[in-house]
This record gives C-alpha cells, sequence and structure tokens, in this order.
C-alpha cells in the first residue's frame, strides 16, 4: 500500500513540474513566434504595389500595339497588331516554364515577401553567377504569393522587350518565324541579361569583383529591357532586309507613311501611363516613397522629349511631324528608365532634351547611312536612347539615393556629378555587354533561323505587295476599305 501510495505521489509531482515548465514555456515560445503585424502589412501593401504596377506594364501592350500599328501601313495591321497581342502569350509561356528560373532563380526581396530565393546557382557562384535555377514552371515548397507576384512583374518586364523587334520587323515577318521569336525570347534572350543584373549575377556584382561604384545599376530597364530589346530589333532589321520600295536603286530612302496616326498617338499616351508601373513601382515597396521622386522624374523626360523632338524635326524638315513628337516622347521615357529614381528633375529634363534629339538623329542615321528600314523607329527608341539611359546613371545620379544598391556598401548611387567615374564604368560594361553579347545572341538566332527555315523568316515577296493580313492572318483589319492602302 504504501508502495503504492509513492508511485501515484511520484507521478503528481513529476506531472505537476512537466505542467510548470509547460505554463512558463509557452508564453515564452508564443512570443518567440510572433510576428510584428506592422510589418507584415507593409509586406503585403508593397505586394499590392508590385501587382498593380505589373498589371500597368501589362497594359503597356496595348500601347505598342496601337502605335506599331498607327505607324503600319493598313494592309499589314492585322497582322501588325496580332504580332503586338501574341507575343503577350508567346513570351509568357517561355518565361514560365524555363526563363525565370534562369533570371531570377536566386532573387529575393523581403520588403514585398519574398524572403528567400526558389533556387541557387545553376553556373558559377558569388561574383560570378551567371544564370539560377529553382522556380520551373512555377513548381515547387519556396513558390509563395510573393514569388508569384514578382514573376507577375517580370513577365510584365520580359514582354516589353520581347515586342520592341515586332515594329523594327513589321510589315515583312513571316507569322512562323515570329512565334519562335516570341518563345525564344521569354525563355532564353530576355533572362541572360537579366540574371547577370536584376538577378544578382556578375554585373550586380562588379562593384565588388572590380570596384565598379555599386555595380550595374538600372532601376527599370532602360538598358534590360528596352536596349536588350532594340539591339534584338535591329539584328532582325538587318537580316530581313528592308521593305520591298523602301530604297531607290542609288539607295535613296523613300517615306512610307503609317496610315493612321491618331491611332499611334493615343497609343503613345498609352504608353506614358503605363510607364509608371515600370518606373515607379521598381521601388518593390510602397513604403519606398522615392516611387513619387520615380514617377516624377518619368513625366518630366517624356515632356521634354517629347517637345524636343518636335522642335528639332522643325529645326530639321520645316515641320512637326506627328510621328517623331510620340518618338521623342517615348525617347524620354526610355533614356529616364535606369536613373529616374536616381537624379534630381533638372537632370530628368536634360535626359528628355537629349533623348528627344538623339532619336531623331538616330532614325535619320539608321535609314540613310546603314540603308536599314525600320518602320517605327524602334532601335532608336529603344535600343540607342536605352544605351543612353544606361550611362546617364553613370553621369547624372546624386547619391540621394541607392545605398547598399546590389549589395554593395555604397551610402548612394553616384555618378561623375559627384565625381564617381566608377560608376559610369559600371554603365559603360553593361552598355557594351547588351551590344556584343545580346546583339550577337540576337543575330545568330535570327540568322539561323532564316537559315533552316524553308523560304527563309521574311514573308514572300507578292505576300508583302499585296497586305500580309490575308496571306498570313486570313482577315482584313478594314475589311470595308481593303482595295484602299
Amino acid at each position: 500500500m504504501a508502495d503504492l501510495f509513492r508511485k501515484h505521489l511520484r507521478r503528481l509531482v513529476v506531472g505537476g513540474v512537466v505542467g510548470l515548465i509547460g505554463l512558463v514555456a509557452v508564453p515564452a515560445v508564443a512570443l518567440a513566434q510572433e510576428v510584428d503585424p506592422v510589418m507584415v502589412l507593409g509586406q503585403q501593401v508593397s505586394l499590392l504595389w508590385v501587382v498593380i504596377g505589373a498589371a500597368l506594364v501589362v497594359f503597356m501592350q496595348a500601347g505598342f500595339a496601337l502605335v506599331e500599328t498607327g505607324f503600319c501601313r493598313a494592309k499589314h495591321a492585322a497582322h501588325v497588331v496580332s504580332t503586338n497581342f501574341a507575343i503577350f502569350g508567346l513570351g509568357f509561356i517561355g518565361f514560365f516554364f524555363v526563363g525565370f528560373a534562369l533570371a531570377f532563380g536566386g532573387f529575393s526581396y523581403s520588403a514585398f515577401g519574398m524572403t528567400a530565393p526558389v533556387g541557387r546557382a545553376l553556373v558559377g557562384s558569388g561574383d560570378w553567377v551567371f544564370l539560377w535555377q529553382g522556380g520551373w514552371a512555377l513548381s515547387g515548397k519556396a513558390i509563395t504569393p510573393a514569388v508569384l507576384g514578382f514573376f507577375l512583374y517580370m513577365t510584365a518586364f520580359m514582354d516589353t522587350t520581347a515586342t520592341i523587334p515586332t515594329g523594327s520587323m513589321a510589315e515583312r515577318w513571316k507569322w512562323k518565324s515570329f512565334i519562335v521569336w516570341g518563345v525564344f525570347c521569354g525563355a532564353v534572350y530576355y533572362p541572360l541579361f537579366a540574371a547577370w543584373t536584376w538577378g544578382g549575377g556578375w554585373l550586380a556584382r562588379t562593384w565588388n569583383s572590380m570596384s565598379l561604384g555599386a555595380g550595374y545599376v538600372d532601376f527599370a530597364g532602360s538598358g534590360v529591357v528596352h536596349a536588350v530589346g532594340g539591339v534584338a530589333a535591329l539584328t532582325g532589321a538587318i537580316v530581313l532586309g528592308p521593305r520591298i520600295g523602301k530604297f531607290d536603286p542609288d539607295g535613296k530612302p523613300r517615306a512610307i507613311p503609317g496610315h493612321h496616326i491618331p491611332m499611334a498617338m493615343l497609343g503613345t499616351f498609352i504608353l506614358l501611363f503605363g510607364w509608371f508601373g515600370f518606373n515607379a513601382a521598381s521601388t518593390f515597396a510602397a513604403t519606398d516613397v522615392q516611387f513619387a521622386t520615380a514617377a516624377t522624374n518619368t513625366a518630366i523626360a517624356a515632356a521634354f522629349g517629347a517637345i524636343t523632338g518636335m522642335v528639332w524635326i522643325t529645326r530639321r524638315t520645316g515641320k512637326p511631324d506627328p510621328g517623331m513628337m510620340a518618338n521623342g516622347m517615348l525617347a524620354g521615357l526610355v533614356a529616364i528608365t535606369a536613373p529616374c529614381a536616381f537624379v534630381a528633375p533638372w537632370a530628368a529634363a536634360v535626359i528628355g532634351i537629349i533623348a528627344g534629339v538623339i532619336v531623331i538623329e538616330s532614325v535619320f542615321f539608321v535609314e540613310r547611312r546603314l540603308k536599314i528600314d525600320d518602320p517605327v523607329g524602334a532601335i532608336s527608341v529603344h535600343g540607342v536612347c536605352g544605351i543612353f539611359g544606361v550611362l546617364s546613371v553613370g553621369i547624372f545620379s546624386n547619391g540621394s539615393y541607392g545605398a547598399g544598391w546590389n549589395g554593395s556598401t555604397s551610402t548612394g548611387v553616384t555618378g561623375i556629378i559627384k565625381g564617381n567615374w566608377g560608376q559610369l564604368g559600371a554603365q559603360a560594361l553593361g552598355a557594351l555587354v547588351i551590344i556584343v553579347v545580346n546583339g550577337g545572341l540576337s543575330l545568330a538566332f535570327f540568322k539561323i533561323q532564316n537559315r533552316v527555315t524553308t523560304g527563309g523568316i521574311r514573308s514572300a515577296a507578292d505576300d508583302e505587295i499585296q497586305g500580309l493580313d490575308i496571306p498570313e492572318m486570313g482577315v482584313h483589319a478594314y475589311p470595308e476599305f481593303a482595295g484602299a492602302h
């Protein structure tokens, strides 16, 4: 009996001690696991900010469609607008399965809740990361709502790159060949440079490996998006050759007017509207009020670019030319995209003015000296002005923003106006890589595709003369006026 009593007493004491430990430990564990509600709310709002930005950039596709269609002839309108429509899905599919993992498999950003990457380095490590892996087809345990929001945002940027060659190659690009480009751009072409820069690859890390400023800096994509797309627009137009009748036998260019200037001007304003998603939302954090600086600088450069384009083309030809006004605005937008968060308003105005001049001189140079046919001026707007925007970071950045950019020890991104020549070096290196590597890759792609494709990547001459709408698409854009081109 005594033994039984002692056994029960022992159980009671042990149970009481365990219970007491539990009472003490549980609050401590709960306290340790408690999450700061303010931080969580900030991440949620910032993620919403990123998704809204993505929606605005996606809407830019409508702007591209209207601009390019308006600047082309009526007999090609259904074909041109369809390339701008289809590129969203084509690029999306390539980016979904392969491109996102290659570009951003190792990327993380806690501001909107993406606290861990979805993968690791595929090639290289440390300062010399070339490509990432992880998150193939958006699969795996690491795919969170924050990752999906970031994917959507980056998809919109990629599609902008993919659509740029549809302008320079318009009115003569075989539909089946265009489809291959769309998937290739989303899967391989865009992710390459994106991995080296925004993905945390070797160009972003040149602050450490080469002591170049804060490494390659491109706030919203003058280089990563526009220049990368612009060099593809150049190489594609070279491989295709000019439109029938564009040049006289002696090489003098002939004007081939677009069929709908109001459509092109409306498209330009849609692009301006969507561009605020491009630039302002690239803060990734709704609590980072620098988005107001980025947005305002965007509008400033657009306005000064448009008016400078108007003045400069009037000086050259005696007429203001609505098309050049539109391209002047787009040139300002492209050029300010990289430095928009790092420069003062006066610098944004200067960037817009310079871009407005550059784009017009570039259009004339490409057409008259290089004998390259670009129906919408995509090479000049996106390629040339994109490179200028990249270099502008290294020239005009004033150090007021960008502390710790790319993981650097920088207290703010500064250019040569603040005595930092290293940043200009990083930007120049990035521009050189775009021209040499992306230019070489796109040229090889179009040349190989042209060789292995039956009849090449260019539409048949008879189809081009008739207009690509019926031969390629099976419909007229304007059936009531099918006989008027």
